[in-house]
C-alpha cells in the first residue's frame, strides 16, 4: 500500500512541474534585474537604486528580461556634450566614471542590477560630425541605443529605420532664443514679421515645419549654427538662435561674460511641432533578435528608474557631468550654479517627467501620429503607410515606474 501511495505522489509532482514549465513558455517573465519602482534615493548619499532590487512584476510582452543578455559595455550615443538634460542616462553609472577627452566617451560601471556591466555614453554633435543617431546606429554595430528624434525617425524610416524604446525626455526643451532688447516677441506669431535671421543646426526638421506653415519665411533660416555662442555674441543679438531652454538662457546671462544679460525664447514645442526629442532608439532589425529583446526587457525599466532617481537626487550624477565637461575643455561650458538652474527648469518644463499618465518614459502614440500627419502635410518625405507603431514602442516599459 505504501509503494502505491509513493508512486501516486511522484506522478503528481511530475505533472505539477510540467504545468509550471508550460506557464513559463506562454507568459512573459518578470525583469529579474530591473530596479523596484517603489525604492527612492537616499537624500544624503548616492541614490538607493544603485543597489537595484529586482522588480518582480515588470511586464515585458516578449522574451524573458535578462540583463546578462546585454552587451558589455552597453553603448549609448547621445547628440551633444554631457549635460543635465541627459542626466537620466548618465545616472546609469550612479555618478561614477570618467570621460575620454578625445572621443567624448564617458565610461563607468552600471550601478543597477547584479550583472556586472560597463556603460559607455558617447557624446554627439561635433564629436561625430553632427550625424543623427539613426545613422550612427547603422554605422557602428557596437552601439545598442542612440538618441533619435521623432521627426528624423519618420523621414529616415526607409534608409535607417529605428524604433524608440524609451522617451528619455517628455517635453522638448529646444528653443529659438533672442535678445529682448532687439525683438519683443510674445509668441510665434511675431517672428515672421520681424524678418530676423534664425541660426539653426543644419537638417533641423522643425525649420521645414516653421516655413511650410508660414510661421517664418525661408529666408529667415540660416542652418550654419555649430553650437558655439560666438556668432550670437558678435552680432549683438541681431540674429535669433536655437538652443535649450534649460541651458542657453542661463549660460548667456551668467556664464558668457561677453554677453552677460538676459535672453528670451520661444519653445519649438509651442509652435505645434511636438516631437519626442532625444528618445533612446534602436535599429529596427535588432528587435528581431531574442537576445536583444531580453536585454531591453531588463534595461528599459532600469532607464526608467534611473530617470526617477536622477530627478530625486541629481547631485552625484551632475557632479560627474560637470567634471566631464571640464575634462573636455571645449567651448561647451557648464557651472555648478548653471546645472542647478537646469534642474529647476527641467522641473518647470516637465523635461524628465511622466507623460499624461503615471509612467515615465512611455510614448503617447497619438502624439507621434500627429507628428507623422503634420510631417506629410508640410512636405517631409515620409514612407507611405508609416504609423506610430513603426517608430516607437512601449513594449519594454514598466508602467509602474514613474515620478
Amino acid at each position: 500500500m505504501s509503494r502505491t501511495v509513493a508512486l501516486l505522489l511522484a506522478l503528481v509532482l511530475v505533472l505539477a512541474a510540467c504545468a509550471s514549465d508550460g506557464a513559463d513558455d506562454t507568459e512573459a517573465s518578470a525583469a529579474t534585474e530591473a530596479p523596484a519602482a517603489t525604492e527612492g534615493p537616499v537624500a544624503t548619499d548616492a541614490p538607493e537604486a544603485t543597489e537595484a532590487p529586482a522588480a518582480t512584476d515588470a511586464p515585458v510582452a516578449t522574451d524573458a528580461a535578462d540583463l546578462a543578455a546585454c552587451p558589455d559595455p552597453i553603448v549609448i550615443t547621445t547628440d551633444w556634450f554631457p549635460e543635465s538634460e541627459y542626466g537620466g542616462v548618465y545616472q546609469l553609472t550612479g555618478g561614477e566614471g570618467s570621460i575620454d577627452p578625445e572621443s567624448g566617451a564617458f565610461t563607468g560601471p552600471l550601478a543597477y542590477g547584479d550583472v556586472p556591466r560597463d556603460v559607455e555614453i558617447r557624446s554627439g554633435g561635433p564629436f561625430v560630425g553632427f550625424q543623427p543617431g539613426s545613422s550612427l546606429l547603422y554605422a557602428d554595430d557596437d552601439i545598442l541605443l542612440g538618441f533619435v528624434n521623432t521627426d528624423s525617425q519618420i523621414t529616415l524610416a526607409d534608409s535607417t529605420p529605428t524604433v524608440a524604446v524609451f522617451a528619455a525626455i517628455e517635453t522638448n526643451p529646444q528653443i529659438v532664443m533672442f535678445d529682448p532688447e532687439t525683438y519683443s516677441w510674445d509668441s510665434w506669431d511675431d517672428v515672421r514679421e520681424s524678418g530676423a535671421v534664425i541660426n539653426t543646426f543644419a537638417g533641423a526638421y522643425y525649420t521645414d515645419y516653421l516655413i511650410a506653415t508660414g510661421i517664418v519665411d525661408a529666408e529667415q533660416i540660416d542652418p550654419s549654427y555649430d553650437g558655439s555662442p560666438a556668432r550670437f555674441i558678435a552680432e549683438n543679438g541681431a540674429i535669433a538662435q536655437q538652443g535649450f531652454a534649460t541651458q542657453e538662457p542661463y549660460n548667456y546671462e551668467f556664464d558668457f561674460e561677453d554677453w552677460g544679460r538676459p535672453v528670451d525664447y520661444l519653445l519649438i514645442q509651442d509652435s505645434g511641432w511636438e516631437i519626442y526629442s532625444q528618445a533612446l532608439g534602436i535599429r529596427a532589425d535588432k528587435l528581431e533578435d531574442d537576445t536583444v529583446r531580453s536585454c531591453l526587457g531588463a534595461l528599459v525599466p532600469i532607464l526608467q528608474q534611473a530617470s526617477v532617481d536622477f530627478m530625486a537626487d541629481p547631485g552625484p550624477t551632475n557632479d560627474a557631468i560637470l567634471q566631464a565637461v571640464i575634462d573636455l575643455d571645449s567651448f561647451w561650458v557648464l557651472s555648478e550654479a548653471g546645472i542647478a538652474n537646469t534642474i529647476v527648469m527641467m522641473e518647470e518644463l516637465d523635461v524628465i517627467a511622466n507623460g499624461p499618465n503615471d509612467t515615465i518614459g512611455d510614448f503617447d502614440l497619438d502624439r507621434v501620429s500627429e507628428v507623422i500627419r503634420l510631417g506629410r502635410e508640410v512636405g517631409l518625405d515620409i514612407p507611405e503607410g508609416l504609423t506610430a507603431e513603426d517608430v516607437v514602442t512601449n513594449e519594454f516599459i514598466d508602467p509602474s515606474i514613474g515620478r
